[in-house]
């Protein structure tokens, strides 16, 4: 087996997310490292959000999600799906899963990570802490439809579009989830914008 070259190196971290699962499909095992090393972060941060903040959970849900993805990889047709949208709906569909078989109660404080920068005040930390906490909250307090759309959105950047293809709905009902939560959003939260630092 020959080690790649830099210019090989670069020309794979530059490929599509798509051309990599082909390519580990294919027995490229570096191509799944640097899947991994792309897709991996964001889908945690996802399922976090759906599970309510717990960590455990979704880090369980991340692996099981990236699991089927690389058995799903020796069969994948470019040009069918993006490789998120596929992944965003398996993590979704597996969230889902778990929220049926338990009630939220919220994390403990063990499941709260610690800062990584000693430099942050221990105010700031608690104020950056508070906010976090209380959208999570908030957010967990949605139908888990208008959950997956705000934050599908709003917190993980993705257009309408992609959402409708993640969700398995049209772009209308996109907005109209995403229209509602935030505006339920907005009343859950609208209380302790002082408390939170948020102002006016």
């Amino acid at each position: 087996m020959s080690v790649p070259d830099s210019a090989e190196i670069a020309a794979e971290a530059e490929a599509s997310d798509e051309v990599l699962l082909v390519a580990f499909g294919n027995g490229d095992v570096s191509a799944a490292r640097l899947l991994t090393a792309r897709l991996a972060p964001k889908v945690l941060r996802y399922a976090t959000r759906l599970l309510g903040g717990d960590r455990a959970e979704a880090e369980d849900v991340t692996q099981e999600a990236m699991l089927r993805l690389w058995k799903l990889a020796p069969d994948w047709r470019q040009g069918e799906a993006k490789v998120t949208s596929w992944l965003y709906r398996v993590t979704a569909n597996l969230c889902t899963d778990r929220l049926r078989k338990r009630r939220w109660q919220g994390p403990g404080l063990d499941q709260i990570a610690e800062p990584e920068d000693d430099a942050v005040s221990a105010a700031e930390m608690m104020d950056d802490r508070a906010r976090v906490e209380a959208l999570d909250q908030a957010l967990a307090a949605l139908p888990e439809r208008q959950r997956q759309a705000v934050v599908l959105r709003h917190i993980e950047g993705f257009a309408n579009p992609e959402i409708a293809a993640i969700m398995d709905i049209g772009v209308e009902a996109v907005e109209s989830l995403t229209a509602r939560g935030k505006r339920a959003l907005a009343r859950a939260l609208a209380g302790r914008r002082e408390e939170l630092g948020y102002g006016y």
